[in-house]
């Protein structure tokens, strides 16, 4: 179809002014409300009659003055590659559209609707467009023409469970362009109705499907009409489907509070979501399965009130977006997993520590969250207002952290730091300096695995600039201190007090083995190791560990068990320039160049066998201590059990290796990363 004016007539080659074309144009109208009115009219024939005098490869070409068009024999298909494959099917999205006619059928399959908008929902939270995901289905486009009291309700619950959890992520910032796509095309969320109306429309629609359980329950004894029992068991999965769409977004409403008060009624929530999903999952077929192919040009899987083809306009004319919409058991699955994953969520409101934050961050993000979770929990954390947990400001919780885990004379109110209104100033000024760097670094666990070694990278540059300043201001502390106290007497104090407290522990240690071996009573020992010592006990732990293996490898090669690769175009210099390029920004510790790094490696100092020995001895020394240093950390993590249980085993394989275990084999040591990443259990075959 197409308009018929002076301006876009299209006349083939041979077609003058008097032609039929023209003798039936008919013009524009202006209505008295300034809007142009257009009369149509089929022009196909004409088009195809004037189409027809063109020979394979040639094109229209407009490029007389008058406007006239011919037909140009230098401009061929070649030249407008472009032009010709937009048109394509298997190049140009657009021309996909309209191709499938599908009408909505009636409200007996509600189920497999609803079924449906749960799925492309979590296709969309994996990483797919709205426009290829939720608004395929066509009952979101303007739910409220909806006459069905159950679908218009489930249909506003989910725009808005679409839009609360749009919010999130964009607040949360912790996602890619991989992770999720923001852009609503325009579409409505249903804004006309309060989140308090659209959760009262679904409780009523919940309430009314719970009565008609009721009646169509089935007695003790009782033999139910196959009809009856199939009308139930809809009625049950429609149930089961309203009241989780329900729950999810009164969990997401609850998590909306800034000073985080809904999050006690998280646990409740989610429990109640995990009572839901086992009858979802038994009633997944139940109602009308999707078709497998339509057309065969796509793989949705589609039923009635859905068209995959419907919003290709809003897209670029590219290569034709494939999006394979999630299947039922896929949904089900996924939604357990975030169940799962949203029952840390009060227990984070309970940590008093940042360490204890930042390491349960790290560890939630080894199970590769997805990123609603991962926004839920940062926003739990800090919330809009910037407040740690809502109401803590951020300033206040690094001085309670600083203060329990070193315990600085500046932030203790019996120092006379704490009253002296320049030194307040300087550590102000630097705990506001603070805010930030800390910020992002409790953010970057929230990030994919895959985007976290380049923000750790670049946080590393800013927390060593944030370092120089702490010198400066304990530099500059230090010497208010050296006015007020003197030197040789503080030093006498703090010697005489380091020898006591090293004095009472040594006692209270043989006091409780004497007390152990009188009674066979578990006797609670007291905590005294604070947060300080652990995180030193653990650094020289992982530090002696790494000793281990480096020894062990020079010893490997300095045996010819492990021949070093000589490739052509590889260079050791750019690797080791790559892989620690972060840490060049670092001063304390100092970074450590290539060259020197040669010389420390550099087997051509070893030239005995007794060498090799004493490098598997010397291995064989640093995995007992890291051993020794895990075992005494108390309440040890999974992760330190397991680098106790790496250190054990490395220990037995260098003491064997040490006594001249399968000396003679040149077989090159495995190394094993499957109980840790970053430290291998040595293997010898």
């Amino acid at each position: 179809m197409s308009t018929i004016d002076e301006k876009n007539n299209f006349d083939s080659p041979n077609l003058n002014e008097d032609n039929s074309c023209n003798e039936n144009k008919q013009e524009m109208t202006i209505q008295p409300d300034n809007k142009a009115v257009y009369h149509w009219r089929d022009v196909t024939s004409e088009f195809i009659e004037a189409a027809g005098e063109l020979e394979l490869g040639e094109l229209l070409h407009d490029a007389s003055p008058s406007g006239i068009r011919y037909i140009d024999r230098s401009v061929w298909t070649f030249e407008a590659m472009s032009a010709i494959e937009m048109m394509d099917p298997k190049m140009d999205a657009g021309m996909m559209c309209n191709q499938i006619q599908r009408k909505v059928l009636n409200f007996e399959q509600a189920v497999s609707a609803d079924t449906c908008k749960i799925k492309i929902g979590v296709t969309w939270l994996e990483g797919h467009s709205l426009a290829q995901t939720v608004f395929t289905n066509l009952y979101l486009h303007d739910p409220y023409i909806i006459e069905d009291r159950c679908l218009k309700a489930f249909s506003i619950g989910m725009l808005k469970i679409i839009d609360h959890i749009r919010d999130r992520v964009n607040r949360a910032s912790v996602f890619e362009e991989e992770d999720f796509q923001t852009m609503t095309y325009g579409f409505k969320m249903a804004a006309d109705i309060t989140d308090v109306r659209a959760t009262g429309m679904m409780k009523e629609v919940e309430d009314d499907i719970n009565r008609i359980l009721k009646t169509t329950r089935s007695k003790p004894g009782e033999d139910r009409q196959p009809d009856i029992e199939q009308e139930h068991q809809l009625n049950m999965a429609l149930y089961a489907r309203i009241k989780f769409s329900r729950l999810l977004l009164t969990l997401l409403l609850s998590l909306n509070k800034e000073k985080c008060e809904g999050v006690p009624h998280v646990k409740k929530l989610v429990t109640q979501m995990e009572e839901v999903l086992p009858v979802i999952r038994t009633t997944l077929s139940c109602g009308i399965q999707p078709e497998t192919k339509e057309v065969s040009k796509n793989d949705y899987p589609t039923i009635m009130g859905f068209e995959p083809l419907v919003n290709q306009r809003f897209l670029p004319p590219t290569f034709p977006r494939y999006t394979v919409i999630k299947s039922r058991e896929e949904c089900v699955s996924y939604m357990e997993t975030l169940m799962n994953q949203l029952h840390i969520l009060p227990e984070i409101t309970q940590m008093v520590s940042l360490h204890t934050i930042l390491d349960t961050f790290k560890e939630f993000s080894k199970s590769s969250p997805c990123v609603l979770s991962r926004s839920l929990i940062q926003l739990t954390f800090l919330p809009v207002n910037k407040r740690v947990f809502g109401t803590i400001p951020m300033v206040d919780y690094l001085k309670d952290t600083i203060r329990n885990f070193i315990a600085p004379p500046c932030l203790s109110q019996k120092s006379q730091l704490y009253n002296n209104a320049q030194a307040k100033t300087f550590v102000d000024a630097w705990f506001m300096q603070a805010v930030r760097p800390v910020c992002t670094l409790m953010q970057i666990p929230g990030h994919n695995r895959a985007r976290q070694r380049d923000k750790w990278g670049h946080i590393l540059e800013e927390l060593s600039a944030l370092q120089e300043e702490a010198d400066k201001v304990d530099a500059y502390l230090h010497q208010l201190l050296s006015k007020t106290e003197p030197k040789m007497l503080y030093s006498w104090m703090i010697n005489t007090l380091h020898r006591a407290d090293n004095f009472l522990l040594e006692h209270e240690t043989v006091a409780d083995s004497q007390q152990k071996g009188k009674s066979n009573k578990k006797n609670k020992k007291k905590k005294r190791t604070k947060t300080l010592n652990k995180e030193i006990t653990q650094a020289q732990a992982e530090q002696q560990l790494f000793n281990g293996y480096y020894k062990a490898v020079l010893g490997f090669r300095q045996d010819g068990k492990l021949v070093q690769p000589n490739f052509e175009f590889d260079s050791e210099e750019v690797r080791y320039s790559h892989r620690f390029q972060p840490f060049t920004t670092v001063s304390t510790p100092p970074y450590i160049h290539y060259n020197q790094y040669r010389e420390m490696s550099d087997i051509g100092r070893y030239d005995s066998d007794s060498s090799v020995t004493s490098l598997y001895s010397a291995s064989c020394n640093c995995f007992f201590k890291a051993k020794s240093l895990f075992e005494s950390l108390s309440n040890p993590s999974e992760e330190i059990q397991i680098l106790t249980k790496i250190s054990k085993t490395n220990y037995v394989v260098m003491k064997l290796l040490m006594g001249g275990h399968k000396k003679d084999s040149k077989i090159a040591p495995e190394f094993d990363y499957s109980l840790h990443k970053a430290f291998p259990v040595l293997k010898i075959l």
